[in-house]
């Protein structure tokens, strides 16, 4: 029998949440900010705040500079030391493990080097378990964890955190979210996402992409991935796997190799390889350090590290025409390595955007870079913990104590011989 409607048990529950989750974006909102985001008058956001407030959610505080007479409207913020999640981003070279408290605030941070060395699932699993134990040990008593998410860069099962395919590090079907959560041993589920789908949501939450609706995000690590944000969500194909725009052809008569086993995919056309190779330095250079060599170099003016930004950036150019053209974006965000190498070839990006894109879909796109930099697809790992409690607050809150206060007995009650 289908109900007609919500309880008023569930709107309380959505409302919390909501409101919650403006907090947590936002990092303070007035009661009558919120009243006008949520469109609830101000006695139901009253009763909402006391209710997150008593359960140590959020804090309620005057605003430190109004600017304005009169009774000023009190100012909800997230409590980031009381509670927090594990975050982690597995990138080809690279482990990030940080504790996120509510908020987004980066509380605290571990990273290790990962040698590209194939499918690596118990080193990398063993290394950010460590590295999750060790910040949860630096924890301030009564502060808890409330979730964990994972980014890795690679084709991911949402359903249990399966990477179906890592192309540049040679993993295939490789059960990492259960593995991680196995190692953690918090009673937690880790989900795990595209590092770019991530990033995409990331930027639109909390980055240069913050009120847009209809975003394009291109991130660049050893490959190309992106994500795409339509009328506010992210868009992710049938199984999860869309929107692997590094592997849209863009040069496929004499195009690089690519990992995937193609030619001429965007990724291998604009990606760490093809840009030091343009540059004259094979051999001498990789990963991150290896694109800002040739990214600084050409801003000294070394004429073959200059041509390669232009030679990439004529690549990238028509595969960011094409993503135009297809999705009409507000916004097209560089991510990742991307972000280094756009300023040295926009002249090349805009040319091909302006030759090769519809007058109609180019006249409001915005061409920016990233704002959260380096720990923009941890962000989106953050959210990814984040979302239950976002969701119900005051359940899984419930939960979260009852969880912990099982593991302090366990940790208490003495065993016997």
């Amino acid at each position: 029998m289908t109900r007609a409607g919500r309880s008023q048990e569930e709107i309380r529950q959505r409302n919390l949440g909501a409101l919650l989750r403006h907090v947590h974006l936002a990092g303070a909102v007035s009661r009558s900010e919120l009243a006008d985001r949520m469109g609830l008058n101000r006695s139901t956001i009253l009763a909402l705040t006391a209710e997150l407030t008593s359960a140590g959610l959020v804090r309620e505080e005057l605003p430190r500079d109004t600017g304005r007479a009169g009774r000023p409207s009190l100012v909800v913020r997230p409590e980031p030391g009381r509670f927090h999640v594990l975050a982690f981003d597995v990138r080809v070279d690279r482990l990030v493990a940080a504790r996120v408290g509510l908020g987004g605030v980066v509380l605290d941070r571990r990273e290790a080097v990962r040698q590209r060395a194939g499918a690596d699932l118990e080193d990398v699993v063993g290394v950010l378990a460590g590295f999750g134990h060790d910040l949860l040990r630096r924890t301030r008593p009564g502060s808890l964890c409330v979730g964990v998410g994972a980014a890795y860069c690679g084709m991911i099962r949402p359903a249990d955190g399966t990477v179906r395919y890592g192309p540049n590090m040679g993993w295939v079907d490789q059960a990492f979210g259960t593995e991680l959560g196995r190692r953690l041993g918090l009673g937690l589920p880790v989900p795990v996402g595209n590092e770019a789908h991530l990033g995409a949501l990331a930027e639109h939450q909390r980055g240069v992409g913050i009120g847009v609706q209809n975003l394009v995000y291109l991130h660049g690590d050893v490959g190309v991935g992106g994500g795409i944000i339509v009328g506010g969500k992210l868009l992710d194909g049938d199984g999860g796997y869309g929107c692997e725009l590094g592997h849209m052809m863009v040069n496929p008569y004499d195009g690089r190799p690519c990992e995937c086993g193609s030619r001429g995919c965007l990724e291998a056309e604009v990606g760490e390889r093809a840009l030091i190779d343009a540059a004259g330095r094979s051999g001498d250079l990789s990963g991150r350090e290896g694109v800002r060599a040739v990214v600084e170099a050409a801003e000294r003016g070394d004429p073959a590290a200059r041509e390669a930004l232009h030679r990439i950036g004529d690549w990238l150019g028509i595969g960011v025409a094409n993503l135009i053209n297809l999705f009409n974006p507000g916004m097209v965000v560089f991510g990742g390595m991307l972000r280094e190498v756009y300023p040295g070839s926009a002249a090349q990006v805009l040319s091909r955007v302006e030759a090769n894109v519809l007058v109609a879909s180019r006249e409001r796109v915005r061409l920016r870079v990233s704002a959260l930099g380096d720990d923009v697809t941890l962000a989106g790992a953050a959210e990814l913990g984040f979302a239950k409690l976002l969701a119900d607050p005051l359940d899984v809150l419930a939960e979260t104590r009852a969880r912990a206060g099982t593991r302090r007995r366990r940790t208490l009650t003495p065993t016997t011989s």
